[in-house]
């Protein structure tokens, strides 16, 4: 494999990854556990192998077909646990909203679905798809914990208002997906 080819890829993995780091900011301004930051990340970067890995089985031909539902999904879901974040803080319950369950499967694919996109329009063979997908999945799970790690931190500094500006990005960037 030629140094420039590996480079594309590394860059590729950085760019899928920011998308999880954006969102992942935000959820990381609730009062989350090192533990849980440590399986939200690993979740993530299970979700950036399998999607792209589904991406290449499926082909292109049922990318055109969904890809715009995916999108919509996705910025819909962001939107909405954005807003469950806000109405959240206003509420005063004591149980914040944290990626567990189902719901942490939910921000994994919504976080994941880029990759899924890139997955079918890998032209690449052999090793170096091996090799891409490996990366796609340790760079989003790297940034994930960082901006998890950063968002906690984060949290401590702007006490009830984090959850708040947290529920603002998150919506902000399912705004950015949608339009």
């Amino acid at each position: 494999m030629a140094l420039g080819d590996f480079i594309s890829i590394v860059f590729m993995a950085f760019a899928l990854g920011m998308d999880a780091f954006s969102v992942g900011l935000g959820i990381g301004m609730q009062a989350i556990r090192l533990k849980r930051i440590f399986i939200i990340g690993l979740t993530v970067g299970i979700f950036h192998i399998v999607m792209p890995f589904i991406g290449l089985i499926l082909g292109t031909y049922i990318s055109h077909n969904i890809e715009g539902i995916a999108i919509l999904a996705a910025g819909l879901l962001l939107c909405g646990i954005g807003l469950q974040m806000i109405i959240h803080t206003f509420l005063k319950k004591d149980s914040p909203l944290a990626p567990v369950g189902f719901g942490l499967f939910v921000f994994a694919f919504t976080v994941s679905l880029d990759s899924f996109s890139v997955g079918l329009s890998l032209g690449l063979s052999g090793v170096e798809t091996v090799l891409a997908i490996i990366l796609f999945g340790l760079f989003s799970t790297i940034l994930t914990w960082t901006a998890l790690l950063i968002g906690r931190r984060t949290h401590h500094l702007l006490g009830t208002y984090s959850e708040i500006l947290g529920g603002c990005i998150l919506f902000g960037f399912g705004l950015n997906i949608l339009f």
